[in-house]
């Protein structure tokens, strides 16, 4: 499965305020950007912090572009939440409609709330004791057919791929402004590397809105 993570940040490297609130920080040239990436995407994945923090649809992408690449009767991208303990509230935004939802979680999710996502529709994939086992349920999603997978954060979810060696391209947009803050949220958050620092070639920078779209490709 091909891996690319985006996101936007701000020029100091935050992906939102120390609130966990969402801020605009790219504008309507990446937004169009980000559509068309997710509608070349057989999914776009999250995590939980970010469902809890945002509540996205996931739904939003460049339908005529979909269509273009897969035809007019493709169905769209599916959505996958990382959750090992299966808190996404079952009326969660990524879980209404009949778009596909994959909710990637543990062994040591509670069976009631397992049973309540099913109960809307999610498909559950249980792999690892007490965390997902990210490897694992990627074959899972893999083998059900997702061989694009767009994630779109948050920065746990992000440091914890590039930390197993899931990641296949970063696609990121600096925007024009700082946010600061110890406590805001990063690109890359967990526990952070001390050796063996993931290498990264830049493969392409485009100018776009105030900001720029730096793309790289992992070593």
């Amino acid at each position: 499965m091909h891996v690319l993570v985006n996101a936007a940040v701000s020029a100091d490297g935050k992906l939102s305020s120390r609130r966990r609130e969402q801020i605009a920080i790219s504008g309507d040239k990446d937004f169009a950007r980000v559509d068309r990436l997710r509608a070349e995407s057989d999914a776009v994945m999250v995590g939980i912090g970010t469902v809890l923090a945002d509540d996205p649809s996931l739904v939003r992408h460049d339908e005529a572009h979909r269509a273009a690449l897969r035809g007019a009767d493709a169905d769209p991208p599916a959505r996958v939440v990382a959750d090992s303990r299966c808190r996404t509230p079952p009326d969660a935004d990524v879980l209404a409609g009949d778009r596909e939802t994959y909710v990637l979680t543990s062994e040591a999710a509670p069976l009631d709330r397992r049973e309540a996502l099913e109960s809307v529709g999610a498909t559950l994939i249980v792999a690892g004791a007490e965390r997902v086992d990210l490897p694992a349920a990627f074959e899972a999603l893999s083998t059900d057919g997702i061989d694009h997978l767009m994630v779109e954060g948050g920065g746990e979810l992000i440091f914890s791929l590039v930390e197993a060696g899931l990641v296949d391209e970063l696609s990121v947009y600096v925007g024009a402004l700082v946010i600061g803050g110890r406590e805001a949220p990063t690109l890359a958050d967990g526990e952070g590397f001390v050796a063996d620092f993931p290498e990264l070639e830049l493969d392409g920078v485009d100018r776009l809105d105030d900001g720029v779209v730096l793309h790289w490709v992992v070593r």
